[in-house]
């Protein structure tokens, strides 16, 4: 338990160190998580061995299978073209920022895409459909996920954006604990997560919508154009609600393949899969949300 505190203070420094100035550092913390996740995944996912046998796969830093090569070069190609997009719209051109990085990112895919299927092809029949579509499913869940850590930072009042990421995965996840050891009765994924429970779900997004209010408000007294405590409400909510699902996902996989963790990166949590899990899924949600909604409450 010391160990696993002592790794979180760390990760929390490390977030607001890097998340206050945003930019290039941050996008580059965001690239080197995205590659280590992804091999985390594709070691469990695109190995040919782990589909015959349950718990067999590579060590994240060990050799990629072929077949993962594509997404790990496209993740550094896909970090580098969205830093060179911050250096040439930057906030002189916000739309044009948000568009940039929406082509590109799924020209991005579909280039993955293509790549991974042709190292298919070619090596057929060594490698199996399911190694094929895990990295592509990979490169998506990660590297592309993950990006939106930075692209939301990126946005106006980006600062106050990027800490409810961290609100709705963390605050939620302390808020559900507390709940669930407390009033806890109905499991919510019993086979997936035992110690889950649906009232801890529940204090969970109650607890992150609450923070997230919060911190509208005092967005709010800062900036007093900014109207965004009913936008944080909702992010909040929603968040939350994501974030426990993206948490149950990444066990899912787990015990797919049989293993604990993905990786023992950082002592007391695992891998990076393992941390972010529910951060992973957050961004994106917050992102869209606050694009979409800003203008309409």
């Amino acid at each position: 338990m010391k160990t696993r505190i002592i790794s979180g203070v760390i990760i929390a420094v490390l977030i607001l160190g890097l998340g206050f100035p945003g930019s290039y550092p941050l996008w580059l913390m965001c690239l080197l998580c995205g590659v280590i996740g992804y091999m985390e995944l594709t070691a469990v996912m695109c190995n040919p061995s782990s589909s015959k046998k349950k718990g067999s796969f590579r060590k994240w830093n060990s050799i990629p299978d072929l077949i993962a090569i594509p997404g790990l070069i496209l993740t550094v190609v896909y970090y580098a073209g969205m830093m060179y997009m911050e250096w040439r719209y930057g906030l002189v051109n916000q739309q044009g920022l948000i568009s940039a990085f929406d082509f590109w990112t799924l020209m991005i895919l579909a280039l993955d895409f293509l790549l991974t299927m042709a190292v298919y092809v070619y090596t057929f029949p060594r490698r199996k459909s399911s190694n094929a579509t895990g990295a592509v499913a990979a490169f998506l869940y990660m590297p592309v996920l993950m990006a939106f850590v930075a692209r939301t930072r990126c946005l106006p009042h980006g600062i106050f954006l990027y800490l409810l990421i961290f609100i709705c995965a963390s605050v939620s996840d302390v808020c559900a604990l507390a709940v669930g050891m407390a009033i806890g009765k109905h499991k919510l994924a019993p086979v997936l997560s035992p110690k889950k429970t649906i009232e801890g779900a529940i204090g969970g997004v109650a607890g992150s919508a609450l923070v997230s209010f919060l911190l509208g408000m005092v967005l709010h007294r800062l900036d007093q154009s900014a109207n965004v405590t009913t936008l944080f409400l909702i992010i909040g909510i929603c968040g939350s609600f994501i974030g426990q699902t993206g948490d149950l996902a990444a066990s899912a996989i787990k015990r797919n393949y049989g293993i604990k963790d993905y990786g023992t990166l950082i002592p007391g949590h695992g891998g990076i899969m393992d941390r972010f899990d529910s951060i992973i899924f957050t961004a994106p949600v917050i992102y869209y949300l606050s694009f979409l909604l800003s203008s309409k409450l």
